[in-house]
């Protein structure tokens, strides 16, 4: 029996900013054990302006700032490509990196502790290391997006195990980048050159997956999941600019689009810029476009409430679901009935 399921917008976390209380250009985003939601810049491309952009920012549920911590660089506690974070039992925090082909370890301040990872399509060898996650014994599944398989290692990256490989059959992966976890210790990953969600035990062995929807449902280059406790699969739609919701049975429950207004960030800027607070006052922020050849990707740059790259989705367990929005540099909170 499917359930039904009601999403309602809350409010938005952050706005552009460089450097400090802001975001740029979010990939991923971790909460802690004490409710810190830490947040992944990309900040891309890697150029001497946009280096100090590439941070973890760190903020609470009301939008009060924390800091931040990281740069981009090659050293240590530096990022290239960062591309997602994840939270160990200790609040331990972890960055993939596809650039430098590594992941980063800091404490839940900020401090750099270690980094694990190398080049190359050996067992236990990275490229282009997309999605991390946790499971209950703080062993870290990974989707290696470039060698098109998922590893598993132990939090210090021992390798545990791996499978997969390229191709569009049962059981491969073309370019796979998000993954999560279920209470049942399930594993989906989010196949983003076949336009599928692929649901493993946490051994590797394959025991569903989800292909195509027909027309407007149809899943294009899927990015970050999540699910939650009655199995309910979490999809970022990157290429449709949506977030999806399916049911265990992968029917579709519900399809986001977005619905954003000013975060307090935001608001808090224009008051202290009030040239720019009414020039935006002013301008049309949900214009009437016209249907070209990529709707979806057209409408997104021109209304700005809607979603535009969503590249992750993460839950709080109370029931909230966040987005992280990264061409509109911002996180979307929606309130679920589960």
């Amino acid at each position: 029996m499917t359930t039904t399921k009601t999403f309602i917008y809350s409010h938005t976390i952050g706005f552009l900013a460089a450097t400090g209380r802001g975001l740029t250009n979010p990939v991923d985003l971790a909460i802690n054990s004490q409710g810190i939601i830490y947040v992944l810049n990309r900040a891309g491309p890697e150029t001497p302006i946009r280096l100090p952009s590439k941070r973890v920012t760190m903020c609470t549920l009301d939008e009060d700032w924390l800091g931040d911590f990281g740069t981009g660089g090659t050293g240590d506690g530096q990022f290239w490509w960062p591309s997602s974070i994840a939270i160990d039992s200790e609040d331990r925090v972890y960055v993939s990196d596809e650039g430098l082909q590594r992941v980063t370890i800091f404490d839940k301040d900020g401090k750099f502790l270690d980094k694990w990872g190398e080049k190359g399509s050996g067992e236990g060898q990275l490229e282009y290391p997309s999605s991390i996650a946790f499971d209950t014994d703080d062993n870290l599944y990974m989707t290696d997006s470039g060698n098109h398989r998922v590893q598993k290692f132990t939090r210090d990256g021992k390798l545990l195990d791996s499978w997969g490989n390229r191709g569009s059959g049962t059981g491969q992966f073309d370019a796979p980048w998000g993954l999560a976890l279920s209470g049942t210790g399930d594993v989906f990953i989010s196949d983003w050159g076949n336009d599928r969600i692929q649901r493993y035990d946490g051994s590797g062995r394959l025991i569903e997956e989800f292909p195509q929807f027909p027309g407007e449902d149809a899943i294009h280059r899927p990015a970050g999941l999540a699910v939650d406790d009655e199995g309910n699969i979490y999809v970022a739609d990157w290429g449709n600019e949506r977030v999806k919701v399916l049911a265990p049975d992968g029917s579709l429950l519900a399809s986001l689009r977005g619905e954003s207004v000013d975060s307090k960030w935001a608001a808090d800027y224009f008051e202290a810029n009030p040239e720019e607070g009414r020039l935006r006052a002013e301008a049309d922020l949900t214009p009437e476009v016209e249907p070209p050849v990529r709707r979806d990707r057209e409408m997104s740059a021109n209304v700005e409430s809607l979603f535009w790259g969503p590249t992750a989705v993460k839950l709080d367990g109370e029931g909230r679901m966040f987005v992280a929005d990264s061409i509109r540099h911002r996180l979307q909170v929606y309130n679920t009935n589960g």
